[in-house]
Order: C-alpha cells, then structure tokens, then sequence
C-alpha cells in the first residue's frame, strides 16, 4: 500500500507474505509494484521503513533499489509495548529507506 506523506513521496507500507509463500519472489514483485504504481501516480520519492532486525526485508529493499538513508533510534521499544526479536537479534531501531523515481 502507498501512503502519501509528503509533497510528491509515498510510503510503501505494509508489505507482508505468508511464511508459506516465501523465498518465491512475491514480496520483490509486490515492491517493484508499489514502485511502479508509484511512478505512474507522479511521486517522485518512495520511502520504507524496516526494523533492523528485519534483515531478509533489509535485502529485499535494496535489492529493490532501496538505498538506506536514516536510522529512527529505538522507535520499536518506544512505540510497542513488548520486546521483538527476529533472527535472534531485538528489534530496535527503524531503519528508513528510500529511492528516487
């Protein structure tokens, strides 16, 4: 789903595949997708966020043409009320991405 957040940048948010169906490359074109209808709508920027434990969305993104550019310190301990962990390591930090259309 694209949000608008800004003049002329989107947010591409909520991007999930069942366990069963990963590893098939439905999540890359679901992403090469949202970028597309992205452009096609006149962004000029398209944005995504990631928990840094998140890393096999962190390879997605990028793979996708992603380039990380901030890091939101503690935004997962702040903003939920129990601890996440993924791949054996807690979910701390949102790391931001984004790519220019």
């Amino acid at each position: 789903m694209l949000l608008p957040t800004r003049p002329e940048t989107a947010e591409l948010v909520n991007v999930a595949v069942a366990k069963e169906k990963r590893g098939k490359g439905i999540g890359k074109e679901l992403v090469m997708h949202a970028i597309k209808s992205a452009k096609e709508k006149g962004y000029k920027t398209i944005e995504a966020g990631t928990g840094n434990s998140s890393i096999d969305q962190l390879a997605l993104y990028q793979k996708c043409g992603f380039r990380m550019n901030s890091i939101d310190r503690d935004f997962f301990i702040k903003h939920y009320h129990e601890e996440i962990y993924e791949n054996g390591i807690q979910c701390r930090d949102m790391v931001r991405l984004s790519q220019d259309l």
